[in-house]
């Protein structure tokens, strides 16, 4: 049985937000503590960094080129080359110690984005919808970490976490909105915390643990199919790349883990521990 692939030095404080872009050969990854976006692009092994002047979520691409990015002061559109930031709006300025953590586009080409407190004291995040208008607006929550999203195959179903109670719920998207939020897996103390989440082609849900380094697989009704160990304790998210989608990327987190000699890496699960799973191109926001 093949080994987990250490892709990267180790030391992100917080990586996160895998997303594999088709049109750039890339995995894009954030380091939200250190103010970092980072690419690895699978041709060669070649990787890039960029520099933020706050906090950074995740990233997502936008159809016309350019990505939309959830900073600490809310939403913003991002251009890479050259490098330019602008500021959409701040779904959350009542709460100004909160920050953007994990989103994901629909087949809509919305984006779905959690908040959490950044110094984790109080349950003041909440999960969002930006329109393609670049409106937004709050429609779940309260959350302490909201984590995930992720979408079924046929985009009717949308799971989201709240990583400080380990739980992962399920909702119907009906017309647009969210109806019958229900658990889909609570997470057992030995599991660590559910994390970052993504999508198989069929329908199985793969969930970073955090705390317990590893990822696994849940079939859709919500049964723990099978677990693979990542050699770092504080696994974050997770995605499906390359040409064919048979690939999954892992980011992790550093800080707080001085002697976690990997932690902070990124990671590749060699295809023969995926049991032939593979998952789908990402949703580009439309806006």
């Amino acid at each position: 049985m093949s080994e987990i692939i250490c892709l990267t030095q180790p030391g992100a404080l917080l990586g996160e937000g895998p997303l594999w872009s088709r049109r750039d050969g890339a995995v894009y990854w954030v380091d939200i503590l250190g103010h970092k976006l980072n690419a690895y692009y699978l041709a060669d092994g070649s990787q890039k960094t960029w520099d933020f002047p706050e906090n950074i979520g995740w990233v997502i691409e936008r159809e016309k080129g350019g990505f939309i990015c959830g900073l600490m002061s809310g939403f913003a559109e991002l251009s890479l080359e050259p490098f330019s930031l602008k500021h959409i709006g701040n779904p959350y300025p009542h709460e100004v110690e909160n920050r953007m953590n994990d989103a994901k586009a629909c087949d809509q080409g919305r984006i779905w984005a959690g908040s959490m407190h950044k110094p984790i004291e109080k349950t003041s995040g909440a999960f969002y919808r930006l329109e393609t208008d670049f409106s937004f607006k709050e429609i779940d929550g309260p959350y302490t970490v909201a984590n995930g999203p992720t979408f079924s195959p046929d985009h009717k179903i949308i799971y989201h976490t709240d990583s400080a109670l380990g739980d992962v719920y399920q909702f119907d998207v009906v017309d647009g909105e969210l109806a019958n939020k229900r658990l889909f897996v609570h997470f057992l103390e030995d599991w660590g915390s559910p994390d970052g989440m993504t999508t198989d082609q069929s329908g199985g849900v793969w969930i970073a643990h955090w705390g317990a380094g590893q990822v696994s697989r849940f079939t859709p009704d919500g049964q723990r199919d099978f677990s693979i160990a990542i050699p770092a304790l504080q696994i974050t998210s997770l995605c499906f790349c390359g040409d064919q989608l048979d690939r999954v990327f892992v980011t992790s987190a550093a800080d707080g883990q001085p002697d976690d000699r990997l932690a902070g890496s990124l990671f590749e699960i060699p295809k023969d521990l995926l049991r032939g799973h593979k998952g789908f191109d990402p949703q580009k926001f439309k806006g």
